[in-house]
């Protein structure tokens, strides 16, 4: 695959001329980082330099954001807001000279004598906001508040920090214990701000509530895992837990001063919402290719990507999993400081020669591709935007259009199998009624039976038996409200509260919420509804507790309600338990579909 990406990778080094900011490694998904930046960004209306819609954001342009907010005097800003940069400052500690090196690659050249200019990490280290730990531990580890391990040198930084997640509950109507053993390490780095890396590597041990293993039971897979295995412990008297070892890693290049290549093996996010009906980090890690052109108002991302057919678990063993491909494409503009519109496409096909050439043109539309190509790939089109206002508050929302038919969706109007689409809406609230750090988010989402699947698992939107965009699949609506608060430095509160309409599939018949049902057993071409077939209502409540012991260490106090109730009695589960952890460096596990 990597020959057949040379060529694009020269035309692109040649072609390009507009001088923009350097890329550099990214702030991991899930990171404490988001939420903060999101707030900020509403609250203060200072136009960002990154596309939030697009994650992950490259820790040069967070790091540039929050010293835009901390040196503009008219912003305002709360001590809880200063605390937060502080946060953000930590742990992206050598991008601190951003500001100084906006325009350049590798530092500015140096000068002898006097004139001797600084490089980048140079003028991160001489920043009064590069923090240094009072007492090291054995003088060398955890120099800084965030890192176990850092290495400065003039065009060279490293960063290795550990990860760690241990939780614990005994569910009602359980015997045993569902519990998270994570342990790993990650690190990142870069050289001459040309070449930049990331990696890490976790082993988890777990065992999973009811709901949770009848959906892996189901797909024979683990939510955003790969290859596992059975666990048991006659020690702690555990049984059906499982194991299993995941990584994700990219080396990413600065090929002109608006254009940025990564390469990796990992997952992403498109959207503004708790949820993406585009592309979200639901599925398992797969290989990909992403290019991030940078230009004016525009942000323009490509990935390429190799992803899975089936699990391990059903493929034969000895042979390798089967391969399907896709293709991505997101453009992002911001019409006005507050005001964004993006517009996606995706293509996802299999080839028994491998990727499709022609799709790795990056700026055409694949719908045409694909006409030329006259091949029976699934193509998806989508928008996305968002609309500050107030200085409070966010409007966001999601199409997502499979496919359909004018006449049959808004003439006909009968419930045509083939109107494809998903819809999500959304706001956030921060500094509810005045009060600082109170922030709300209430999010709808629906997608119609059917979306995103196929007639083949080859181009169904999913990978590795998992979907890639909202975990319930399709034929579903879903109403979210989540509360966020912060009333001392180190504490967090959080509470969510989910309520989901699905259909399920009753026996053999598929009513469209299975993405590894092929559509063409489905029952009917007419008369489909959301949440058609077995209906079941979901309740789902969280509250969590944070306090931060130390940068990203935190000790967890949650407690977890899930009520279903199907048409069919004895699909019904109630759950419910209160679970105690820490975690390091890792951002909360949640299953909540």
């Amino acid at each position: 695959m990597m020959k057949k990406l040379i060529p694009l990778f020269l035309s692109i080094w040649c072609a390009s001329h507009i001088q923009i900011n350097a890329q550099g490694s990214s702030v991991p998904l899930g990171s404490e980082v988001y939420p903060v930046l999101e707030r900020l960004e509403i609250r203060t209306g200072l136009p960002a330099p990154y596309h939030s819609a697009l994650k992950y954001s490259n820790r040069r342009d967070v790091a540039r954001y929050a010293l835009m907010l901390d040196t503009t005097a008219s912003l305002n800003l709360s001590e809880k807001d200063r605390r937060d940069l502080v946060y953000i400052f930590n742990e992206n500690n050598e991008w601190l000279g951003a500001a100084a090196f906006a325009t350049t690659i590798g530092g500015r050249k140096e000068k002898s004598g006097p004139e001797r200019q600084f490089t980048q990490i140079e003028a991160s280290r001489a920043d009064p906001r590069y923090l240094r730990s009072r007492r090291p531990l054995l003088k060398h580890f955890y120099a800084t508040p965030a890192n176990l391990l850092e290495v400065n040198d003039k065009y060279f930084h490293f960063r290795l920090n550990p990860m760690l997640n241990l939780s614990a509950a005994r569910p009602s109507a359980d015997s045993q214990l569902i519990f998270t053993n994570l342990r790993g390490l990650e690190a990142r780095g870069g050289v001459d701000d040309r070449i930049y890396f990331y990696a890490n590597i976790v082993e988890t041990q777990a065992r999973f509530p009811g709901y949770v293993n009848e959906r892996i039971e189901r797909d024979r897979a683990v939510p955003g895992a790969g290859y596992f295995k059975s666990y048991q412990s006659e020690l702690f008297d555990i049984s059906q837990g499982y194991d299993f070892l995941n990584a994700q890693g990219y080396i990413g290049f600065n090929l002109t001063r608006h254009v940025g290549a990564q390469f990796g093996y990992g997952r992403h996010f498109i959207g503004n919402g708790y949820r993406s009906l585009l592309l979200s980090d639901f599925a398992n890690n797969y290989l990909y290719l992403k290019l991030n052109w940078k230009v004016w108002r525009f942000h323009y991302q490509n990935i390429f990507a190799e992803l899975a057919v089936n699990s391990d678990k059903n493929t034969p063993e000895g042979q390798v999993i089967p391969k399907k491909y896709m293709a991505a494409h997101h453009l992002s503009y911001n019409v006005r400081p507050n005001l964004n519109f993006g517009v996606f496409e995706a293509v996802v096909y299999s080839r028994n020669n491998g990727f499709e050439l022609n799709y790795l043109n990056p700026v055409i539309l694949y719908r045409t591709a694909e006409q030329g190509l006259n091949s029976p790939d699934n193509v998806l089109i989508g928008f996305d935007g968002h609309w500050d206002i107030f200085r409070h508050v966010r409007l966001y929302g999601q199409f997502m259009l499979d496919e359909f038919v004018f006449r049959e969706l808004f003439i006909e109007r009968q419930g045509w199998w083939a109107n494809k689409f998903g819809i999500q809406g959304g706001l956030q609230y921060v500094n509810v009624l005045g009060i600082d750090h109170l922030d709300l988010r209430a999010e709808f989402n629906l997608v119609r039976p059917y979306t995103y699947s196929y007639s083949d698992s080859a181009a169904v939107y999913n990978h590795y038996h998992q979907p890639l965009a909202h975990p319930l699949g399709a034929n579903f609506q879903e109403w979210l409200l989540s509360i966020r608060y912060q009333p001392l430095p180190r504490l967090l509160i959080e509470s969510r509260l989910i309520n989901m309409q699905i259909g399920e599939d009753d026996k053999d018949i598929n009513y469209g919420g299975n993405l590894l049902m092929p559509n063409t057993t489905r029952p009917s071409d007419y008369g489909n509804t959301v949440a058609q077939g077995v209906g079941a209502r979901i309740w789902l409540a969280q509250i969590d507790l944070s306090y931060q012991l130390a940068h990203n260490v935190f000790a967890d106090l949650s407690y977890f309600m899930r009520r279903k109730d199907s048409d069919d009695d004895q699909r019904d589960s109630n759950t419910s338990w209160v679970s105690l952890g820490l975690r390091v460096n890792v951002g909360r596990q949640r299953f909540d579909f």
